[in-house]
């Protein structure tokens, strides 16, 4: 290797390396907590920047000053080979202790404040929302309106929302970029975090457990939407109504018409009128959910499904009722499904994501899930439904179980729980 080309390659790798860093400095990744979409993320993004120029003065003021006595003092012929000491120097001692207790005084200030500010508790009047961490899901709770959901969460712009952060088994973390800073959630004690979404130009945030919680700790994920308080409001109504299932009318019958009045016929016999639709927003638009927060996992190529059979709701309403699902499950209005092991499934047909934010809410997905989730999520509690499936927790194959045409049925009475 020529003498001169060990420098030069060098020179290229670290050319590259500071322009690859320098284009991932000016790419804001849409999960970076530096947007100023709360007050929160703000106050942190303030206190980040100025840590970063203060940072970037005494950086370039200590290489300066060493690059500056490197070159004066470098080995030269005739001159000492150090420079004159300085020991008991009293004005140069006194200025290098006064600079740093100033800069570490800058520093400590505004970081205390910030400390203090998302600390303190948040204002009376703020939307109450208890977080409960589950392995691996997240259930979220509306004390004031009565309301619960799982998976997804729903904030009005404008709004102080406050966190309340419970664990039901390990460790895990709350955590939006986007939206907030991350708070543990730890087991016999309550922790808070607040943050007011009053800004936004994106409307679907992805939100994380940041704290490793077991074999599907990356699976633990969820969707936060920041929407108008009315359509905060028209969602909480609609939360609160039960389960809106209900069978079609048989269609109506042609009637003979009566003798005397030839070619007329009666009006056909008034039918039962339908479930009222509920008015306003039901739920967050699929249309609008930008491309990071659509999910992307796909589904274990050994796990198929015939998406082609038509599902029975009315069956699948009797199979999820007198079924399996009934010991985990709560469906608002549904006699016996009152267990709370896992997620409210009131409303499930209107959710974007199912299995923990991992997989988009649609027929092949949800019915894929159903027959096997532990092939599909790693470690989930939730048995394997599908008959003949391999169950990889028991390691055996379910001889009982539900078929590919029961299993259709349960997926389309659980997509009419709009």
């Amino acid at each position: 290797m020529p003498a001169d080309s060990r420098p030069r390659r060098l020179a290229t790798a670290a050319l590259t390396v500071a322009l690859a860093s320098l284009i991932a400095g000016c790419v804001q990744n849409p999960n970076s907590v530096f947007h100023h979409r709360t007050d929160f993320n703000r106050d942190v993004t303030s206190l980040f920047t100025l840590l970063i120029w203060l940072g970037t003065i005494v950086f370039v003021f200590t290489e300066g000053m060493l690059l500056w006595a490197i070159i004066k003092y470098r080995s030269r012929p005739g001159k000492p080979r150090q420079p004159e000491q300085v020991h008991g120097n009293t004005k140069l001692e006194i200025l290098w202790t006064v600079i740093p207790a100033v800069v570490l005084a800058i520093i400590a200030v505004p970081t205390v404040q910030t400390i203090f500010k998302t600390q303190a508790a948040a204002r009376s009047d703020a939307l109450q929302v208890d977080v409960t961490g589950h392995q691996w899901w997240w259930e979220f709770r509306y004390p004031q309106y009565g309301v619960v959901t799982a998976n997804e969460l729903y904030l009005p712009i404008g709004r102080t929302v406050n966190f309340a952060l419970h664990t039901h088994d390990v460790l895990h973390s709350f955590w939006v970029p986007a939206l907030g800073g991350k708070r543990d959630l730890v087991n016999n004690r309550t922790n808070h975090i607040w943050f007011t979404p009053d800004s936004t130009t994106e409307a679907a945030f992805n939100g994380f457990c940041a704290e490793f919680c077991g074999i599907s700790h990356a699976n633990m994920r969820f969707r936060a939407f920041t929407v108008t308080p009315e359509e905060f409001a028209a969602w909480i109504a609609h939360q609160q109504t039960p389960a809106a299932f209900q069978l079609a009318p048989p269609p109506a019958t042609a009637q003979t018409p009566p003798r005397g009045q030839p070619g007329v016929r009666p009006m056909a016999p008034p039918t039962a009128p339908a479930a009222p639709v509920q008015a306003g927003f039901v739920a967050f638009p699929r249309e609008r959910m930008p491309s990071h927060a659509v999910p992307q996992t796909p589904i274990p190529p050994e796990l198929s499904f015939d998406t082609t059979l038509k599902g029975d709701p009315a069956n699948g309403a009797v199979l999820v009722s007198r079924g399996a699902c009934i010991g985990c499950h709560m469906i608002n209005g549904v006699p016996g499904m009152v267990s709370e092991v896992g997620p409210n499934l009131t409303h499930v047909g209107s959710r974007l994501t199912i299995a923990g934010g991992l997989f988009p809410n649609d027929t092949r997905h949800l019915a894929s899930w159903i027959k096997n989730s532990r092939a599909m999520k790693p470690g989930v509690t939730m048995p394997t439904q599908g008959k003949g499936q391999y169950d990889p927790v028991v390691k055996s194959v379910m001889t009982i179980g539900l078929t590919d045409q029961q299993i259709a049925d349960v997926v389309a009475y659980l997509q009419s729980l709009k």
